[in-house]
């Protein structure tokens, strides 16, 4: 088997090619370069060196993947005819796509591979920037990333930054986390006698000349959490910073359980926003609920029990488990199959033996009575417990509130209560029937009701009375006007 030997080109001029990559350079018999735009080839050029580019593969394709696999295509049935020498800028192994296809082939037993150094680029980038990848860096393709991926903590270089549509499109990536005027600087050509760097606040990113395939991109590192707003970490931080020996005493006495009135309250007015259909106001309502979570964490590493990151691992795990038909190779045909799967799996995980345990087991929530009989009613429908037709849910609806009539005329109070339970039961189970939330529906009523009311408490007050100087019928009247400012007929 023959041998692809992988030279690095370096990342800057003739001078700092390694003494040991030109000699192989100049004793190969055959040649292959990815790409002529280097300053070394101009150079390699004029002692008689020949070549054979890849510079044209890249006209032939739209993106870079089919590029790459091409090259690999080409070296490794050239290798079959004899020993060949493939040249790349910069190291062979940072930021080389094609050389990770060949050591892939490797693998697989189809070529002999041969890797031999050349300077990274990223050794000139250090160099000149004049920062230490000990404090923490990270090197990404500009063409693929994923502004998710990004601490902005550490120090940020971004690597296939080759012209102004890439440059526009890092930009706008990066304009997810950073400030429109967050200094960014432009690499080009470092560790060689045409270095440039260029500082320039992060909208102007794409409208710098100076940018070409030898072009990158270095995001510096915030400078104070206010910077860093959009981090998972400042949060974190924050919350951690609040329950320490110098935090807040609130957030100290806090517990899982005192945190429960909170998390329902946050709850509540997240859905009163979904509800608003506003934006802004669901940002804040989340970041609300996500502020409750952070700090039940926070207690929970506190306490030496779990983290934060115990809980990534939990759902993490349990929706790719889940999901076989996402994650896995199971295969379903309609949206009934997928609830089964989940409702199966969901036994498994608890060890259920659906023979042994009650069905409502788990279904129950101290919270919300409402909530409570709605797990029950869908549970014992997924056992066909429950009418095949909504004139069942009405015919029983319409029984229920008759009984309670008769209890009010002559019942008890215990009668009068046990059959309000029945009518609130079936009215949940009616929602339910028609896909409604009787708990979302609450929330919603209760919602409007304040919104009224205020209303017409604002009416009062604007006339210098009180309640009691009005007459049901004129404090009527205003929450009719409270439904038209709100387009209720």
């Amino acid at each position: 088997m023959n041998k692809i030997t992988v030279v690095g080109l370096g990342a800057g001029d003739f001078d700092q090619l390694p003494m040991g990559v030109y000699k192989t350079i100049k004793n190969a018999k055959k040649l292959y370069v990815r790409t002529l735009d280097h300053p070394v080839i101009t150079e390699l050029e004029k002692e008689g060196i020949s070549f054979i580019s890849f510079d044209l593969v890249y006209e032939k394709h739209d993106q870079f993947l089919p590029v790459y696999e091409e090259i690999t295509h080409t070296l490794i049935e050239a290798s079959q005819e004899s020993d060949i020498i493939y040249a790349v800028p910069g190291h062979p192994l940072v930021a080389e796509m094609t050389i990770q296809l060949l050591v892939q082939a490797e693998k697989e037993g189809k070529i002999q591979l041969a890797i031999e150094g050349g300077q990274s680029f990223l050794d000139a980038i250090f160099g000149a920037l004049r920062i230490d990848p000990i404090d923490g860096f990270q090197l990404v393709d500009g063409s693929t990333f994923s502004i998710h991926h990004v601490n902005m903590n550490n120090h940020l270089l971004i690597a296939q930054v080759y012209d102004q549509i890439s440059a526009s499109n890092v930009k706008l990536t990066l304009m997810d986390k950073y400030d429109a005027e967050y200094p960014v600087t432009i690499v080009t050509a470092a560790g060689s006698a045409d270095e440039i760097l260029k500082t320039v606040p992060l909208y102007e990113l794409d409208h710098v000349a100076e940018i070409n395939n030898l072009t990158t991109v270095y995001v510096p590192p915030v400078a104070t959490p206010n910077e860093a707003l959009k981090e998972f970490s400042t949060l974190r931080a924050i919350i951690s910073k609040l329950r320490g020996p110098n935090g807040c005493d609130w957030d100290k006495a806090q517990t899982h359980a005192s945190l429960k009135r909170y998390l329902l309250e946050e709850t509540h007015e997240a859905l009163q926003a979904i509800d608003e259909q506003d934006d802004d106001h669901i940002i804040e309502e989340f970041g609300d609920l996500l502020m409750i979570v952070f700090m039940n964490a926070q207690i929970g590493e506190d306490d030496g029990m779990f983290n934060l990151e115990d809980m990534l691992e939990s759902i993490n795990k349990k929706m790719m488990r889940r999901h076989p038909h996402v994650f896995g190779d199971v295969q379903v045909n309609s949206v009934e199959e997928i609830n089964a799967n989940w409702e199966r799996i969901k036994k498994e995980e608890h060890g259920e033996d659906a023979s042994d345990e009650p069905v409502l087991k788990g279904e129950y929530r101290a919270d919300s009575s409402i909530q409570t009989s709605y797990n029950y009613q869908r549970k014992a429908s997924k056992l066909k417990f429950e009418w095949p037709t909504a004139d069942g849910f009405w015919a029983k609806f319409d029984e229920e509130w008759l009984e309670f009539k008769e209890a009010l005329a002559t019942g008890t109070k215990e009668e009068q209560l046990d059959e309000l339970g029945d009518v609130l039961t079936t009215l949940v189970n009616l929602a339910r029937h028609h896909k409604l939330s009787a708990e979302e529906a609450m929330i919603h009523a209760n919602a409007k009701f304040a919104r009224r009311f205020t209303f017409v408490e604002q009416q009062v007050k604007a006339q210098n009375k009180q309640f009691e100087d009005f007459t049901l019928e004129q404090l009527d009247e205003f929450w009719q006007q409270a439904k038209l400012t709100e387009g209720d007929a």
